[in-house]
């Protein structure tokens, strides 16, 4: 498969992109940065803006299938305006450049925050675990900017038959575990904008290059997030500490997480533990 990459310097997308070339897949880098020396050496790689619709029409040509992984990545970096048009404009531009190129595979970075979370005034959490039916209170620009991502893969899906767009929400993707761990203790600040959540590096990458080829159609939203949480006390001990008026659902034995990525499980095919441990 003929892969575009946009933001394949970043940290994600050089996972993305080595997994994919071990994979025996050709990928095409774009970002605005330059080629980051962790980069596969013979990777073709163009450095473009995600405002340059045609520099992308151009890059994704001949390609089998997109991943997106181009956006501000947080709040706070630049002045909301140019963080929410920056990743709804970018969104926009790589999806019908896509389309325009017939590309009819696309996995695109999206957020837990997509529902509103970590930079809410006061996050709202209607009951753990969370999953993908979990009503949307999002309010800032970043958060916005992802759930109306979401909606454009929504409209895209609809006209141009075929189309399958996967919208990855992820949780602090890292690495090293032991950085979450570090940032996200039992007591620490802000636990209701945290939630002990994590998502390992190489399994976020390997649920995008999953979501190129599984068999589901239209648009879908999946949590990507490892099924465990950075402490452990146990997580029904946590809900009922903090969030004693918040009903639980099902399951949460143990240190289980409090976001639910059973939907990426069954339709993808994805297990975080065991794709971080092929990592190694």
């Amino acid at each position: 498969m003929r892969i575009a990459l946009t933001g394949a310097s970043g940290l994600l997308g050089r996972a993305i992109a080595g997994l994919a070339v071990s994979q025996g897949h050709s990928v095409i880098g774009i970002d605005r940065a330059s080629k980051h020396h962790d980069l596969p050496g013979d990777m073709e790689f163009i450095q473009a803006e995600m405002d340059d619709y045609d520099a992308l029409v151009t890059a994704f040509a001949g390609c089998d299938a997109l991943v997106h992984m181009a956006a501000i990545p947080s709040p706070g970096r630049h002045p909301d305006h140019i963080v929410h048009n920056n990743n709804v404009v970018g969104s926009y531009n790589a999806l019908h450049a896509a389309a325009e190129n017939a590309i009819l595979r696309v996995c695109q970075a999206s957020s837990v925050n997509a529902i509103g979370h970590a930079y809410s005034r006061h996050p709202r959490y209607d009951f753990f675990p969370i999953d993908e039916t979990h009503p949307n209170y999002a309010e800032d620009p970043y958060s916005l900017s992802k759930w109306i991502c979401e909606q454009q893969a929504e409209a895209f899906v609809r006209r141009y038959d075929g189309m399958v767009i996967a919208s990855m929400r992820f949780h602090y993707v890292t690495q090293d575990r032991a950085m979450a761990v570090a940032i996200y203790p039992v007591d620490g600040p802000n636990v209701d904008k945290h939630l002990w959540a994590w998502t390992n590096l190489h399994a976020a990458a390997d649920a995008c290059l999953r979501s190129l080829s599984a068999p589901f159609s239209g648009h879908q939203a999946f949590y990507i997030v490892s099924p465990t949480t950075t402490v452990q006390t146990p997580s029904r001990e946590l809900a009922a500490r903090y969030f004693p008026t918040v009903p639980i659902t099902a399951g949460m034995e143990g240190v289980a997480s409090f976001f639910s990525s059973a939907k990426a499980e069954r339709l993808l095919g994805w297990n975080h533990d065991a794709a971080m441990l092929r990592a190694r």
